[in-house]
């Protein structure tokens, strides 16, 4: 028998948890969380949230440096109600008992990071985005509305397919495996994807294993609009070491003080931008990129040093403790710094309710392309996002299942064919270490045509051997993230090629320049059923 909920959500981050705690008021929800609830983005997230909260700043300000960093693709519309509504979604995330830091006032203490021009962004030390997620698991596990499945990955999603308008089918829940290898059916009224980013498509990146673009390949297989994939984020400072994996290096560090060096000592940002340590992320990890390939040198350094030992202990004490388990002394020592895949700007294209094209499935979080972040996310939006539409998504969400009905014909149960356990696991390592290595080389932080049409043609190959290896197998995990890479990185260099200028984070050779009439345009794929 399959598992019926009201509201089904694929994703344990802020976002995802956002919305089950709001739609528990209003019907039974499912959380699907691929390996343990806590494991995902949102945890990993130092430095914290932007908001409007100081009296010396304005909800103008916010915008405007929101739309600069977008490069004249974010919808204002979605920067309006995010800003405007950010700092009641903060006030109710400390209700709920969120601890951020404080002055000896009791007022919050704000930081400022790259892009912003005020103190606007709250945090709790160098942990927010832990801090953020163990307030809201603690407020999940208080509500019986509220059913977690961990270590449950959702395969795809479940259409009603309507004989003669194939294009109006509802989404009506996922295929899921489960822990135990079995797969089983989760029926419910809406669906909500909230399962993050896709950094594991790129050889280095600040994301943990979990975001393999999960959510984005199952929408576009199942008929969502997809956008802007083209501009994916690149943090430009991650930390540089043998047996450090994936951590990254709060862009706070340099909001408070830290100047980016060469080996040698010089800095070097004055040479890119006005704002110099403090450019829009895009900028800075341009700026990495090219001072690495013109001096051969495998990184470069954030230097903390001039700050003093009591303030980086103090202020970043999680990054300081890392740091130092590999030896490296950030009050003594500048940081080895390089830049990683960190945060997917396009997505699932959704309404400012996060409804989708597909009825019955939202997006929210990192998944979805609402059109805030434009061709460059701001510095600290994200989790804010995340809470915002979270929030809002529910306010239809509600509305809709009040009318609805589980559809009286129950999908059919998962058919693994003829398909039997692999004996050519090495195709899948094989096939994922490809993708992402050709990512990266083709398609990272600099383009061009010739290496967008290489990732093309190889990617063309990859995915064919992929489908094969899905339909003759027995279906796992590692199998669904390999299929759900390979279609993710397929929509990224289809992104990229159709752009034929440079704005944002899409910066390309061929195109160097910025067309403003290509340029207030969405680049947006969809796949016909």
């Amino acid at each position: 028998m399959p598992h019926r909920f009201d509201f089904l959500v694929l994703g344990g981050g802020v976002a995802g948890l956002s919305f089950a705690l709001q739609a528990a008021q209003h019907g039974t929800v499912a959380v699907l969380t691929k390996r343990e609830r806590g494991e995902g983005n949102t945890a990993y997230a130092q430095g914290g949230i932007a908001g409007v909260l100081a009296p010396t700043d304005t909800f103008d300000s916010h915008i405007e440096d929101t739309l600069v960093a977008g490069a004249g693709l974010c919808h204002r519309d979605a920067v309006e109600v995010t800003v405007r509504e950010g700092p009641e979604r903060l006030r109710q995330l400390v209700a709920l008992g969120a601890e951020f830091d404080r002055r000896v006032g009791g007022e919050f203490d704000l930081t400022r990071e790259g892009g912003h021009s005020a103190r606007r962004v709250i945090h709790a030390g160098d942990i927010t985005g832990r801090e953020v997620q163990r307030a809201m698991l603690a407020a999940c596990d208080e509500h019986p509305n509220i059913t977690f499945f961990q270590n449950t990955a959702a395969i795809d999603l479940m259409l009603d397919r309507k004989p003669h308008s194939p294009s109006a089918s509802r989404c009506v829940g996922v295929y899921a495996l489960m822990e135990d290898g079995s797969i089983e059916r989760f029926l419910s009224k809406v669906t909500v994807l909230a399962t993050g980013g896709a950094g594991k498509v790129y050889l280095y990146t600040s994301n943990p294993d979990v975001a393999t673009g999960d959510g984005v390949a199952m929408a576009y297989r199942a008929g969502a609009r997809v956008a802007n994939m083209e501009f994916y984020q690149f943090h430009p400072t991650c930390l540089f070491h043998p047996e450090a994996k994936s951590f990254l290096i709060s862009e706070a560090l340099r909001g408070e003080g830290g100047k980016l060096r060469l080996k040698d000592g010089q800095a070097f940002m004055e040479r890119y931008h006005a704002l110099r340590d403090l450019a829009p992320r895009d900028v800075v990890a341009r700026a990495i990129d090219a001072e690495l390939k013109r001096t051969g040198n495998d990184c470069v350094y954030l230097d903390m040093t001039h700050l003093g030992r009591a303030y980086v202990t103090e202020r970043f004490p999680n990054i300081y403790a890392t740091c130092k388990a590999f030896n490296i002394d950030m009050a003594v020592q500048p940081i080895p710094v390089v830049p990683a895949a960190h945060y997917q700007c396009g997505g699932v294209v959704t309404d400012l309710h996060g409804r989708t094209n597909v009825p019955g499935l939202y997006a929210i979080g990192e998944v979805s392309s609402t059109g805030l972040h434009g061709a460059n996310r701001l510095a600290s939006n994200s989790l804010l996002e995340g809470l915002v539409f979270g929030h809002r998504a529910v306010k239809v969400a509600a509305e809709e299942i009040s009318s609805l009905t589980h559809p009286k014909e129950e999908p059919p149960e998962w058919d693994s064919g003829s398909a039997v356990d692999s004996d050519e696991r090495v195709v899948v390592a094989h096939n994922w270490d490809e993708i992402r290595r050709l990512m990266w080389n083709y398609v990272g932080i600099v383009r061009t045509d010739k290496r967008l049409m290489r990732a093309r043609r190889r990617l063309e190959l990859l995915r064919e051997e992929i489908r094969d290896y899905y339909w003759r197998f027995k279906v796992t995990r590692d199998v669904i993230e390999l299929r759900n890479i390979a279609e993710v990185a397929h929509l990224i260099v289809d992104c990229a090629s159709r752009r034929k200028e440079s704005r944002g984070l899409h910066y390309t050779l061929d195109y160097p320049h910025t067309d403003e009439h290509q340029g207030t345009r969405d680049t947006v794929l969809s796949r016909e059923l």
